[in-house]
């Protein structure tokens, strides 16, 4: 799919480092550079996230990704597979985020973290007392703070991109784990 508004040139030096740690230039900030204060406000902030660490790494791109599957950013999922490659983490359990209430292999923290990242993108967020105290026993205030943002600003990028019709770029292909699909409710037509 082409995206609804098309990519910009970005300056030399911007697109040589996104290419330099990507492969090539990512298209959400080629679509959304044509206003360079929110590109560059938005780039800043995504790199202040990833920075953050009193969460595991691996929770919080298992969320981003369980965020990615429900609203269906084809290009969140690529990219955050491409993710899991560059942070060693277990890119069989990455496979499988979009159908993780099926799966077995993960832990019943990555489940209840994966069920909360799911809550919190339901319109209206579906987040219980008790789903919410139990990541607060287990992850302390400030972790449970930190991965709520971040399933906020993985609901945001997740959302742009969707509405920007930008689609998956291939960079699972560099870590050879083929883009998983969310299991569609039967009967429904909603993945």
């Amino acid at each position: 799919m082409t995206p609804r508004i098309p990519r910009t040139e970005l300056p030399t030096e911007m697109a040589e480092m996104l290419s330099a740690r990507f492969g090539s230039v990512p298209e959400p900030v080629e679509v959304v550079f044509h206003n360079p204060a929110v590109a560059t406000s938005n780039l800043e902030f995504s790199a202040k996230a990833a920075a953050w660490d009193t969460v595991d790494q691996s929770l919080k791109t298992f969320a981003h990704m369980a965020v990615a599957a429900q609203v269906g950013c084809s290009w969140c999922l690529d990219v955050n597979y491409f993710a899991a490659l560059d942070q060693n983490l277990d890119l069989d359990k990455a496979s499988q985020v979009p159908d993780w209430r099926a799966s077995t292999a993960f832990t019943p923290l990555e489940r209840q973290v994966l069920e909360y990242s799911e809550a919190m993108t339901n319109t209206p967020p579906t987040v219980t007392d008790e789903l919410s105290a139990s990541l607060l026993d287990q992850l302390g205030p400030a972790g449970l703070v930190e991965l709520t943002v971040f399933i906020g600003l993985a609901n945001l990028s997740t959302r742009v991109n969707t509405a920007h019709g930008i689609t998956s770029q291939g960079y699972s292909e560099a870590c050879r784990i083929p883009l998983a699909e969310r299991p569609r409710t039967v009967g429904t037509g909603v993945a």
